[in-house]
């Protein structure tokens, strides 16, 4: 079996989990499939290589410890299997680096594939690496990743996302989902559902199940749309077919539709489905109201109409949403 080289890249005040999660993935199934002699493993799977720009230990923002990387960019050459960028809210600053930028650059053109984990995103778009590419972020990262890079197609809901060799996905936990799905490519099913279970994964998530956090898109810079939004979170219950809100916003509906996408990064029939799915959400968490009773309230006219709607964005149905993530009352 082939050993397939995983290079994980970083940057000061990275996400750990970020890092660690698909390095405990990638060498968990190592392990798994390894022959041991003496206790050691005589042919794994995997090498795995956490690089940076400098040399030396790397601050996380918790300051409870720091990470000290395997090489430098300058020290990283030769083929890769699988280039990974962490996230964390370092990743702006990394932007700014030309030496970092043109490396993970140059390294794509090296690695069969290319994947980031939360806002490392944000690096594989600088470098131009997700230019006509569906890929995804941390929910809170999206909005700013379309509205920075328009040709990167931002979809916001999958956890994570394949696009060809380019993987992205959402938040920290999320890039332990995306590097099982890359061992289960490489290794199969089987060995990525037995790693799921040595790391007591409550279950192997699909790319297409939603993240769960909420990622409405940011207020629009725009007075009149920024207006709109905030009465449209009001008015879950009317008509708010675009034809309707750029009657409301004095503007064309062609327009209107261009204008908010641009400002917001999303569609504004998205934006309006989000925010249904928001309000039915934080229903079916605190109330014990009827499924049909939310599903008006909401504006989703019928419960099947909302069961559809949670279905396709969110991968479960309200009632299963309901007693998954169903607040106990406080005891009296």
């Amino acid at each position: 079996m082939p050993r397939r080289r995983i290079v994980i890249v970083t940057f000061p005040d990275p996400q750990p989990l970020d890092l660690v999660g698909p390095a405990e993935v990638f060498g968990g199934a190592s392990d798994l499939v390894a022959d041991w002699v003496d206790g050691r493993p005589t042919n794994p799977a995997y090498e795995i290589e956490v690089v940076a720009e400098d040399a030396g230990p790397i601050a996380t923002r918790s300051g409870a410890y720091s990470i000290l990387p395997a090489k430098t960019l300058a020290q990283c050459r030769g083929p890769i299997d699988t280039l990974i960028v962490a996230g964390g809210s370092g990743v702006l600053a990394a932007e700014r680096s030309e030496t970092m930028v043109e490396w993970v650059r140059s390294a794509a053109q090296r690695s069969r594939r290319v994947a980031s984990v939360c806002s490392g995103s944000l690096l594989l778009a600088a470098a131009g690496l997700l230019d006509g590419h569906r890929a995804t972020s941390h929910w809170a990262t999206c909005s700013e990743l379309a509205r920075r890079y328009p040709e990167v197609e931002v979809d916001p809901d999958p956890i994570f996302v394949q696009d060809g060799r380019i993987w992205t996905s959402a938040g920290v936990t999320a890039g332990m989902d995306l590097s099982l799905a890359l061992v289960a490519e490489d290794l199969g099913e089987e060995v990525a559902l037995e790693i799921a279970r040595w790391l007591v994964l409550f279950l192997r998530r699909p790319g297409g199940q939603a993240q769960f956090s909420s990622h409405i898109s940011a207020p629009a810079d725009r007075p009149g749309l920024r207006d709109l939004q905030i009465w449209m979170a009001d008015h879950l219950d009317q008509d708010l077919r675009v034809e309707t809100l750029a009657e409301r916003a004095a503007m064309s509906p062609r327009n209107f539709a261009r204008s908010f996408r641009r400002e917001t990064g999303v569609t504004p029939g998205t934006y309006v489905e989000t925010l249904r799915l928001e309000r039915a959400r934080q229903c079916l968490e605190g109330t014990s109201e009827p499924v049909e009773e939310i599903a008006r309230r909401c504006g989703f006219g019928t419960p099947e109409t909302m069961r559809r709607a949670f279905a396709r964005r969110l991968g479960v149905s309200p009632a299963g949403y309901r007693e998954r993530f169903r607040r106990e009352p406080a005891p009296v």
